[in-house]
């Protein structure tokens, strides 16, 4: 995402997934996307997180951090992946698409953090405003800005990042790790 979408955008988005989680969870075929139809925002290569909840709860979260397709879908493809393939839940069931809300969250390109140690990781941190991704290795994990909505600590937000990658969650402070911020632009039913 190199600008902010419109309304309308974010709107053809929201449907998109609505569209491919109803179908794929029903077992029908998901809805062909016609690209040309298209505003040029929804073309162009773009990140997304595909995020589903019931009464606020999470329901299934599956995204890309970074851009490798159209926009448009890149959303489709979440929003099946969250409600079929997200490990942490059951499949969405039928019974439930009247119960779920759909957040897209539209990614900016990361940006490397540079960090002295981890007091300074922390001062460099901008709560509710990056997500972050954590890196050591192979072993990545990320948690998107509106995680700081319940993690509000910078250093419990990290534990349990760490811990999310599956590592120990003082990781961040015996190790420096690969850190990388971006921001979204979110938006939901």
């Amino acid at each position: 995402m190199t600008h902010e979408l419109t309304t309308t955008e974010q709107d053809i988005l929201l449907t998109t997934a609505r569209q491919a989680l109803e179908n794929a969870v029903r077992g029908d075929p998901v809805p062909q996307i016609e690209l040309d139809d298209l505003p040029p925002a929804l073309r162009e290569p773009g990140a997304s997180f595909v995020t589903l909840t019931i009464a606020g709860n999470l329901r299934g979260c599956i995204g890309a951090l970074d851009p490798y397709q159209p926009l448009a879908l890149d959303v489709q493809e979440h929003a099946v992946a969250a409600a079929l393939q997200d490990y942490r839940f059951p499949r969405v069931k039928p019974a439930e698409l009247p119960h779920i809300q759909v957040e897209v969250s539209a990614l900016t390109p990361r940006t490397r953090l540079e960090y002295q140690g981890p007091r300074d990781l922390i001062a460099r941190l901008r709560p509710h405003i990056d997500g972050v991704i954590l890196q050591d290795g192979l072993r990545k994990a990320t948690f998107l800005p509106q995680v700081w909505d319940k993690l509000p600590d910078p250093e419990e937000f990290l534990s349990h990042l760490c811990m999310k990658m599956g590592g120990s969650g003082d990781l961040w402070r015996k190790k420096k790790l690969d850190v990388f911020v971006y921001q979204v632009q979110e938006f939901q039913e």
